[in-house]
């Protein structure tokens, strides 16, 4: 019997490396992606608590190869230091402009089919919704950009504040990307950032003196990308998509989790995907099964993230969640696998 072909829309992290996985399944796979390779992505790039054996039975360990090693962290109250701890075991850095890449070539190399500038207009059986984060009124708007000459304290540097909080964290050629995640509230716009956007967005939500730091360093104008009006947490949308990736989940940025979710929730999608090529079950069954599955995987470390950063957006929360661990009433690496 002839295997069914699995329609992905979206070829980001997640449509990727499905798509990949999949085809190491001999499962006919079909790519839809909007724009062009390589590309850059608001993104922290900074990838944490994923197995090496998840990536394996991706089939993407290799595209980690040469990425950084990160194994500590700084965090930072405004310009006042609160935290630097070692990480519970190593994460990676690496840009989605090398990384996407390299997973398009991989997908390809194995016989799937990549189709760039085209978006997905159907809802037939057998497609998978990787598309990213869905269009909603929500509240956060995203920045990043890539620099070069600039200095950090640690592997994972975080700067909190009232109205939001900045990552930055060091890839691939010495270059550190720098992600911030902002209220709407915050006066600016991301539809089209100049080389100024992330360093005025650092410097209104109250951050200064990393502001003077980024306009120092030298930003790579082509790295500036920003995202609007997004909610964090799942996404409700009012369809019955089988969704992966953003398109389905989005979890609070500074867990460094949000790259790892797109892998494991790839990665939980293929049983159902290959049974439902090999007719062996239904497509609702399939959509279903994928569904409950990233229910069963993320729902406590999504209440865990969204706790931490109600606390962390404010004063008191800034001062007590430091204590906290400094005191040793929570271990930082407990509270760092709550997050995984």
């Amino acid at each position: 019997m002839t295997a069914r072909r699995v329609t992905i829309a979206g070829g980001g992290l997640a449509g990727l490396s499905l798509g990949i996985a999949l085809r190491r399944q001999d499962v006919p796979v079909q790519i839809l992606e909007a724009t062009s390779y390589p590309r850059h992505r608001v993104c922290g790039e900074f990838v944490s608590g994923i197995r090496p054996e998840e990536l394996s039975a991706l089939g993407i360990d290799a595209a980690f190869s040469t990425a950084a090693q990160h194994r500590t962290t700084a965090w930072f109250d405004a310009e006042r230091p609160l935290l630097q701890h070692a990480l519970p075991e190593a994460a990676h850095g690496i840009s989605r402009h090398q990384l996407d890449l390299a997973l398009a070539g991989q997908f390809q190399d194995l016989g799937g089919e990549l189709i760039c500038g085209q978006r997905c207009t159907h809802d037939a059986e057998g497609t998978v919704w990787a598309s990213g984060r869905v269009k909603q009124d929500g509240d956060w708007i995203g920045l990043k950009a890539h620099f070069e000459h600039l200095e950090i304290a640690a592997d994972l540097e975080v700067h909190l504040s009232d109205g939001g909080y900045v990552g930055l964290t060091r890839i691939e050629n010495r270059r550190i990307n720098v992600c911030g995640l902002f209220q709407r509230s915050t006066p600016l716009s991301s539809d089209s950032p100049d080389a100024s956007a992330l360093t005025t967005a650092v410097r209104q939500v109250g951050l200064p003196n990393l502001a003077k730091r980024l306009e120092a360093a030298t930003c790579d104008r082509d790295s500036l990308k920003g995202v609007t009006h997004f909610s964090l947490g799942w996404q409700m949308a009012k369809d019955q998509r089988l969704r992966i990736g953003d398109a389905a989940v989005m979890i609070p940025p500074f867990t460094g989790n949000g790259m790892t979710m797109a892998f494991q929730g790839a990665l939980a999608a293929v049983p159902s995907l290959v049974a439902w090529s090999r007719s062996q079950r239904e497509w609702s069954q399939t959509r279903d099964d994928v569904m409950d599955t990233q229910q069963r995987l993320f729902a406590s470390r999504l209440r865990w993230a969204r706790a931490l950063q109600t606390v962390l957006l404010r004063p008191w929360g800034r001062r007590i969640v430091p204590f906290l661990l400094r005191s040793g009433c929570v271990r930082f690496d407990t509270l760092y696998r709550k997050l995984r």
